[in-house]
Order: structure tokens, then sequence, then C-alpha cells
């Protein structure tokens, strides 16, 4: 009835909002601003002497996406764009009465989060069809950040491009100069000038105001390229060849003891990759002795749940065109419940179930991208190890825009596991369709159908789902399906359970005006509610849900938060569960908890989040704390700390009364957006481990880097390992 009941009500609000479509209309004219190209050298130094800037046309009269939608920006933003044989230029201007003291940064590593910072970024569809883009995007300090998107629901956050930028913090505001080489780009070849889509847009952290010189619609992403405009006039050089070679090499010491004994050894290792661009379109790719040393350690995670956790993927090469072999459901980024179903998921190559580093031997990967076709492979070897066979990986990868903004697609994955004396060799096998469609600005549908056959046990299973969703500014409405049968097996995917018939709605809310009471701290109410319900697939047994409701969520002009929500939950354990070693005998169990929130200005020299969980939890109680706390005295110094402790109270089958602890710190010591100290710490009561990592790293140039890296792990007397390692690793970028 619950189930029903709630969908009835999101297929009310979807009516309701289709309504109420004019609420969010913005001025959609294509704005236009014409390129200039100039002879004179461009020195690169946030000051924008040169006199062909005096010579540049200028995009101004920048427009609120938030708060006020469609209104003037109240703090003006200037652009201009040159260029030459070699560079595509930008020149900006982000004017504050304040100044410096008006300046917000709080994160100076490539790839800072925007939430927190003030930034200026550039959004650039260089085939001018409307739906992908690449963005370069900067802070005060110069920081960089840039990312692939393609229909603003596919992202390659972690591409990382060839360009310059410098900027400047003035008594009248801060400067920034770009220098993005053609190179860098994608584009198509023309005998006359060309017209670009552009979108230009601007977030000043201290009032949080965001605006843009092409406006869209709040509900939407900056990256939405139908919303952009047009830079005009651009003449650039014939797309050429472009290769990247990325040698390393890898000086590396370990330490292991027990309570028995001890060994180290030293080592050294040498690999690197190569890129070329065949055409604007196509890159091929290569790895050979692969090493990912420098990428960012895993956070631990306690956790309660009986799916399985999705890890993010950390390292560079598997990175590189992420969104073309990713499609998806995505519960964590999606809002719609906490299923994830990926036909490929590169983490299944090169590590263990424990997250471990497993050897790569070598791999290839080509690229196909352009407005209408996408399509891709790669192919991995992975070395044997420690009792881990050899093993082979493949993927490929097709996609077609059709007309419109919908697509799609195909995927095909194999894992081919060589033979040992201890067991045969076997080869598992999923291939999968895809589609996304858009019935207009507001209104898409993702869906995907996978078949897997595992040649270990000779079983075949399928994987699928549909997502749809709804978005305005006041309200977004979405309702997801997912199933996995039983026998789906996907050795080169993820799934977070199998047995399961999955149904997801939801809505969420922005409420703004005049009525809000305290308008001054409150800048929107945001009541909404998510709810999942689950049933066996192979016996169609209801077996799970959660309704999470959100009467009460207010966002403040800061970007803080306060909420509360309950969560009547219901559970039928077919098998006994043991979250964090306490064991929970099968049944069925009925409990709401209780939750609340809050966040202050993440911006702010100090920052917090908080939230505390109480309540019944199966056949006991538990109370749970999870807050995090950001110091940041200056942007070259940010300090970090969280903590989520776990209290049962009388849990399980022995009516366990303990407290299990994870506490984090984290340090970033930055001279300059090139010269970085991160160092972390976590430490686990569950099983007393601490774990240690430091990275110092050094872009000496343009993506090639210097790292010193120290690991440290200290287990329980009852494991009786200590595990040390240090690495000293270069690599060089080498741009032909």
């Amino acid at each position: 009835m619950v189930k029903y009941l709630f969908l009835a009500t999101v297929l009310l609000l979807i009516n309701q909002a289709v309504t109420a479509q004019k609420v969010d209309n913005v001025n959609t004219s294509r704005k236009t601003l014409s390129a200039v190209y100039t002879n004179e050298i461009i020195k690169i130094d946030g000051v924008l002497d040169e006199k062909a800037w005096g010579t540049a046309f200028v995009a101004k009269d920048f427009v609120q996406i938030d708060p006020d939608q469609d209104k003037p920006a109240r703090f003006a933003t200037v652009v201009k764009v040159l260029y030459d044989k070699d560079n595509l230029y930008f020149g900006v201007i982000c004017y504050d009465p304040l100044g410096k003291k008006g300046v917000r940064v709080k994160d100076l590593k490539r790839d800072f989060d925007v939430a927190n910072n003030d930034v200026f970024g550039i959004g650039i569809d260089a085939f001018n069809d409307k739906r992908n883009n690449i963005t370069f995007a900067t802070n005060p300090y110069g920081a960089q950040k840039d990312y692939l998107s393609f229909d603003a629901q596919l992202y390659d956050d972690n591409w990382n491009g060839l360009w310059q930028v410098h900027t400047k913090i003035t008594d009248s505001g801060w400067v920034a100069e770009f220098a993005i080489p053609w190179k860098t780009l994608r584009y198509k070849q023309a005998a006359s000038a060309q017209s670009w889509g552009i979108n230009f847009y601007r977030q000043r952290r201290f009032s949080n105001e965001v605006s843009a010189w092409s406006p869209y619609p709040r509900a939407f992403s900056f990256n939405r390229m139908d919303f952009a405009g047009q830079v005009t006039d651009l003449n650039p050089p014939k797309p050429s060849s472009n290769i990247q070679v990325n040698p390393y090499t890898l000086p590396s010491y370990d330490k292991t003891s027990d309570l028995a004994a001890s060994a180290s050894h030293f080592k050294v290792k040498a690999g690197g990759e190569f890129k070329w661009a065949v055409n604007p379109n196509s890159i091929l790719s290569g790895t050979v002795n692969t090493d990912f040393a420098q990428a960012d350690a895993d956070l631990e995670v306690n956790n309660l749940t009986r799916f399985s956790v999705l890890f993010p993927e950390h390292r560079q090469f598997f990175l590189e065109n992420a969104s073309l072999f990713s499609p998806g459901l995505n519960g964590i980024t999606s809002n719609t419940g906490s299923m994830n179903i990926y036909p490929f998921f590169s983490r299944t190559i090169g590590l263990s179930e424990t997250g471990g580093p497993l050897p790569i031997d070598g791999g290839a990967r080509f690229v196909h991208l352009s407005p209408n076709t996408n399509y891709g492979a790669m192919a991995i070897r992975q070395g044997a190890f420690d009792g881990t066979p050899q093993t082979y990986f493949a993927v490929a990868r097709f996609s077609e825009n059709l007309s419109g903004k919908d697509r799609i697609g195909g995927l095909i994955t194999m894992k081919s596991v060589a033979g040992t004396g201890q067991s045969n060799g076997y080869t598992n096998v999923a291939g999968s369709i895809d589609g996304l469609f858009r019935f207009d600005d507001r209104n898409f549908l993702n869906t995907m159908l996978i078949n897997s056959y595992d040649g270990k046990d000779d079983h075949k299973g399928m994987a699928g789902y549909f997502q749809y969703q709804y978005q305005t500014n006041p309200i977004s409405v979405y309702l997801a399906e997912s199933v996995v049968t039983k026998n789906y097996e996907n050795e080169t995917g993820f799934v977070s359970r199998t047995d399961v018939i999955s149904t997801s709605p939801g809505f969420i809310t922005n409420l703004r005006g005049d009525w809000l009471p305290f308008k001054k701290l409150i800048r929107a109410f945001q009541p909404d509610a998510t709810a999942e319900f689950y049933h066996q697939a192979s016996t169609g047994k209801f077996i799970e849900s959660s309704v999470v409701i959100y009467p009460f969520w207010v966002l403040f002009h800061s970007g803080g938060f306060f909420g509360y929500s309950i969560t009547p939950n219901y559970q039928y354990l077919q098998e006994q569960f043991s979250p964090l070693g306490i064991n929970i005998e099968k049944g069925e169990y009925k409990y709401a908890r209780s939750s609340f929130y809050a966040g202050s200005d993440p911006s702010k020299v100090l920052s917090y989040t908080i939230q505390y969980d109480i309540g019944p939890y199966f056949n006991g109680h538990l109370n749970t704390l999870t807050t995090a706390i950001s110091y940041t005295p200056i942007p070259h110094i940010a300090l970090s700390g969280a903590l989520t402790r776990n209290q049962f109270i009388k849990v399980g089958i022995a009516e366990t009364s303990t407290t299990v602890s994870l506490y984090n710190l984290q340090g970033v010591f930055s001279l300059n957006p090139r010269l970085q100290l991160n160092s972390i710490v976590q430490y686990n009561t569950q099983n007393k481990s601490t774990v240690f990592n430091m990275r110092l790293s050094w872009e000496f140039k343009s993506l090639s880097y210097v790292y010193v890296i120290f690991n440290q792990g200290n287990f329980s007397s009852l494991q009786g390992q200590a595990l040390q390692n240090g690495i000293f690793k270069v690599s060089y970028l080498k741009q032909f």
C-alpha cells in the first residue's frame, strides 16, 4: 500500500509540474561574441596589458542563475577572446567592490571543489552541436579544473588537458588570463570562419551568486550547451598530429613486519603511456607496465547496509574517457535510490577485491568522438600475481546521437582468466544496449538492458533499468525501476546487489519567493521525499523498503543548510546479516529512524557538516553521528577531520551494545597550485587499524610531475601486520 501511495503522489507531482513549466522559463536568445586574431605575443601573467586586449570585443551583461533567475548579475564580469596560430586566449575581469576581502578560495589542487571557491568557467562546444563541451575553470589563485561533458549527463571529470591560466587579485576584484592550445581542443576542419558554442559562468562565493553570460534554468547544468551562446569569426589552424608521450620511473621501498619476522626489499620500475590524436575525433592511447602509485587513497567506509560499496576510480588512465565506457545507473549522483548498475567498472582491472594493486602489463584504448557517432575499445593485460592468474580484459562501446537530443548505444565486456595448475581458465562475457531519450528540455528517460554469461559456472543472467526524470526550477520528480537476476554475474561490471527488483520514486522541491520568512537568511525551502522498494527477483517476495521523508529542509543564502527527515523501514532478512560484526537473525523487522542535518557556509575559514541519526535498528537501537569539519586559515593550508560514530544498543542475536568509530584527518599544504603536500590518517576502531598516506606532488611542467609518497598501515595484534611503503616517481609529458 505504501509503495502505490508513494507512486501515486509522484505521478500527481509530475502532472502539477507539467502545468507549471513557465515558472523557470529564461531568456534563451543566443548571444554572440566575435573573436579577434592577433600577431602580438600574449604573455600569460594575469595582466591584460597587451595592446591586442584593447582591440577585443567584450562579453558582459551576465545574468543571474542563482539566487534570482534571469535578473542582471549584481557583480559585473567582462570576457574578451583573442587567438593566434597556436592558442585560443580568454581575458577575464571579475569585478568585486570588496576587492581582496570578497575573494573566497579554499582549494588550490587541480580539479578543485567548485562549491567552496570563487570560480570562473568557460564551456566550449567546438562542434557547435549543442550537446557536448569541454569546460576550463579557475579560481582567483589560479588552480585549474577541466572536464568533458556529454549531453550534460555523462562527465569525464578527471580529464586533464594541456592549457595555462594565470590570475591576479586586485583591489577591484580578480583577473584571469587563459591560453588554450588548439591541440588541446577538438574541432572540425573548415575552409571559412567557424562559430562555436560557448558559455561563461561565474560564482562569487561570498554572496553565493552564480551568473552566466548566456542564461540557463537553475535546475539545469551549466553544461547544457543548447542554452549557450556563440563565439564567431574563429579561424583555427588545420587540425594536426598530436602525440603525447608520458614515461615514468619509480624506485620504491617496501617493508612488511609481523609478530614473528620482517622483510624489506627495494625495486625500480619503469613504464609509461602515450596518446596519439589520429584526427580531431579519434585518439589512440597505450600504457606499458602501468603504475598508479600517485592515485588518491580510498577512504574507509563502515558499511551498515546490505549493498556493496561503490568506491570511485582514482587511476588516471581509466579516468580518461570514462564516460564513454561507463554508462549505467548511478544511485549516488542521480537521486534515484541506492542501486548502482554498471556494465563496465574499471576498478575490476588491476585491483584485488580488497583494493590492493595487481600488476598491469599493458593495454591500449581507441576512442572516436564526434557530434553524431561515438565508439571505442579498450584491452588490458593483467599480470599473474600472488595466486591471481594472468587475466585479459576487453571492452567495446558504440553510441549514436539521434535527431534532437536522443542517444542509443551498446557495450560488450569480456574477462578471460588463464588456467593454472590448480584451476581451469574461463571467460566471462556481458553485453548491453542503452538509450537516452529527451522528450523536451525537462523530461528525459535513461534505460539499459544487460545480459551476462559466466563461463566459470555456465550461468546466464540479466540486469536492466529505466530512469525517468522531470526537472524544473521549483520541482524535480523521478522514477527508477531496475532488476538484477539471481544468476547475473558480470566480472567486469558492478551491481549493488543481485536477485532483486528495485522501485525508486521521489521528488525534490526548491521553493522560493517573498512568502519565505527571514528572507535575508533563507534562500529556499526544500521539502522532498525519496523511496526505495525491493522485491526478490527469483521469488517475487517483498523484502525491503525505506521511505525517506524530508518535511523540513532549509537552504541558507550562505550555502549552509538545516533539515530533518524520518525514515520508516521494512526489512525481511532471508539470511543472517552482520553489519560491523554484529550478527542479526533472519526474519521480519519494521522500524522508523529520525535524522537531523546541519551545515555551515562551506567557503568560510571554518565550516562543518553534521548528521545525527537515531531510533530503532532491527531488534535494537542505533545512534549514528557523522560529522566533518574544515579549517582553512589561508588557501595554502587546508585541514579537515571527519568522524563516523555508530553506537549499537542491544542489537542482534546477542543483543550487543558497542560503539564503532571511524576517524579521518587530512591536511593539504600548498606552496602554489603546482606544489602540494597531501596527508591523510584513518583509524577504524572496528579492527583497530591505522592507515597513513602522505603524498608530495610537484607539477614542474604542465602535466609533468615528481611524486614522493609514503604509506603505512598498522593493524591489530590479531592480524599482527605492519606495512610500510616509500615511493619516488617522476613522470614527464612531452607533446609533439
